[in-house]
């Protein structure tokens, strides 16, 4: 009933968009003209934001199209056991034509050959891949092992937003794109350390990540490090690569010139006062790892209050590996468009994937204001000459750290990760050497590691559970009968 209701919407808005965009060239991903009818079901995660974000648009545009949308989202209150069960039986009894996929679903699917192959269509002249963001269909390749198996109409991206009348106060020199970890900061401890909490000013703000396993993984992922070896079952942070990251950590953590953000918060008396708590924004501190929310904050402060806060700011790159300068696992791909290989409307899925990653939708879609920007580099830009390439200048990655996770037990990362953090800060506090807290956390890591695989081969599968309760019903039913 709801599907009923948007693709109504859509098509009121079609008499109109039919009227705009008939003079227009939409090039490989505009309006349909064919009179054949197709039906083309969609897997997203809520019916309501897809026809916000997607569907109104492309179904105004191809009114031949029958579009529906099936919703993967858990409605009940009892949570799943086994999350990657339930999806793969969801797919098999909806058989969406198009599927939405994180990055590892994508992998895994694609090796299954459950996927459509889309390096063909990328290669059409009509879709113009050279005004694709750098990287993007190598990365996808690298997701299908050589192939293209899915595309995505967005991503998203963090960069060094930087205050540059504060570096010109100090006479600090500017930050660089594709600076280290080291020479970031070595950059934020130049400023003033002095003075109380909520008056002084900082060099560098990197959000939540200031708890130093945070900060650690967030540096080793850009060194492309990893934790664990899923394949062999063994936990690997007891290296010198790790060592020398978390020492770096610690250096940045101890040097004063880090501002931590409150995770709990305070209470707030007006929007304004709100956005002034932002050290950033009221030109307190001098740089920020952050994403491209962060420049609605400042416009929106700008409007507010004026002569209040930052004035001149731009951006430069997240930090890099200096043996890898040119790629970083801090942009992601968080909604895949890939296509089922069991679709019998292929033709149409394609055009779908065509239209959501072309010119055009990126023309309509590059104002709004969530967070993400469009795949298409022509459509990334602001009013005042910012260093937006900052956003996709750097190759995308897998962040190592997390790849393969499936393949180990589901509660082991949760009690890693409280095993070292423990561990770490006990380096961070000084009550022990960054050698011994590694070395801590990869025995007790591994002996977790081994306790957790314990138990899931002991677990009974939910097949196994069906029989035993199905010949448990069946013995009670033959001893009831033989009374």
């Amino acid at each position: 009933m709801k599907g009923f209701y948007y693709r109504r919407i859509a098509l009121m808005c079609a008499l109109g968009s039919t009227i705009v965009m008939s003079g227009c060239s939409l090039g490989g991903g505009g309006s349909d003209t064919s009179s054949e009818k197709s039906a083309l079901k969609v897997m997203y995660y809520d019916e309501r934001s897809f026809y916000d974000q997607y569907g109104m648009l492309y179904s105004a545009l191809h009114q031949n199209v029958d579009l529906s949308v099936v919703s993967n989202q858990n409605t009940s209150n009892e949570p799943v056991k086994d999350p990657e069960a339930a999806f793969n039986k969801f797919i098999e009894e909806q058989q969406p034509d198009i599927i939405m996929l994180s990055p590892d679903q994508l992998t895994k699917y694609a090796g299954e050959g459950k996927l459509v192959e889309l390096d063909a269509m990328t290669e059409e002249k009509s879709f113009n891949k050279e005004t694709l963001v750098p990287g993007l269909l190598d990365y996808m390749k690298d997701l299908g092992e050589g192939k293209i198996y899915g595309l995505s109409p967005n991503f998203y991206s963090q960069v060094i937003f930087y205050n540059k009348d504060m570096f010109s106060k100090y006479g600090i020199t500017l930050p660089e794109d594709r600076m280290s970890w080291d020479k970031l900061f070595e950059l934020a401890q130049r400023f003033p350390k002095d003075g109380a909490k909520d008056k002084r000013v900082y060099g560098l703000s990197l959000g939540y990540s200031s708890d130093i396993y945070q900060l650690g993984s967030l540096i080793g992922s850009a060194q492309n490090l990893s934790m664990f070896n899923p394949k062999s079952k063994q936990v690997t942070i007891d290296t010198d690569a790790w060592k020398k990251v978390f020492q770096t950590a610690v250096n940045g953590l101890k040097s004063g010139a880090l501002y931590t953000e409150d995770q709990n918060g305070s209470s707030s008396s007006s929007y304004e006062d709100y956005l002034m708590r932002d050290p950033f924004v009221s030109g307190k501190l001098a740089m920020k790892f952050e994403g491209a929310y962060l420049m609605s904050q400042i416009k929106e402060a700008q409007t507010r209050l004026k002569d209040k806060v930052i004035k001149n700011w731009d951006i430069v790159t997240v930090p890099v590996d200096p043996q890898n300068p040119d790629s970083s696992p801090n942009m992601s791909f968080g909604q895949i468009f890939a296509i089922n290989s069991k679709s019998v409307n292929i033709d149409a899925a394609k055009d779908f994937i065509r239209y959501v990653t072309s010119e055009e939708f990126a023309r309509v879609n590059a104002k709004r204001d969530n967070g993400n920007f469009p795949v298409r580099t022509k459509y990334i830009a602001d009013d005042s000459n910012h260093n937006m390439k900052a956003f996709y200048s750097l190759k995308p990655m897998q962040s190592s750290i997390y790849k393969d996770m499936d393949k180990l037990p589901q509660n082991f990362f949760m009690q890693f990760m409280t095993i070292a953090q423990e561990e770490l800060k006990g380096a961070l506090d000084g009550k022990k050497s960054i050698d011994d807290a590694l070395a801590l956390v990869q025995t007790k890591g591994q002996q977790a590691l081994v306790q957790e695989e314990a138990k899931e081969k002991n677990k009974p599968t939910e097949s196994s559970s069906d029989t035993s309760s199905t010949k448990a019903t069946s013995t009670t039913s033959t001893t009831t009968t033989a009374k």
